[in-house]
């Protein structure tokens, strides 16, 4: 298993309990594929470097893992159909 990080920005218009939803949901995808999931630090609403979708803030959440490469891959998927994440970024330690 190798060890990843998953920094993504989730849309500030979200409720407080969807937002959760939405990160124990990224945790569960990874533990329900074998993974672990170390650490999920929530840094909060920070400012944007450029607008996304005409919105100048975004709520930040760092994530650290350690899976096996398929894991990332649904992941990266379940990101990409969720409508609040605004970006999203997985790199390998």
């Amino acid at each position: 298993m190798n060890k990843y990080e998953a920094l993504y920005i989730l849309d500030t218009a979200c409720a407080d309990e969807e937002r959760d939803g939405l990160i124990a949901k990224f945790e569960n995808v990874v533990v329900n594929s074998g993974g672990v999931v170390e650490k999920s630090d929530k840094w909060g609403v920070k400012k944007l470097a450029y607008p996304i979708n005409y919105k100048s803030e975004g709520f930040y959440v760092l994530m650290s893992f350690e899976s096996d490469p398929n894991a990332v891959q649904e992941l990266n998927r379940v990101m990409g159909i969720s409508e609040n994440v605004m970006r999203s970024m997985i790199t390998k330690l």
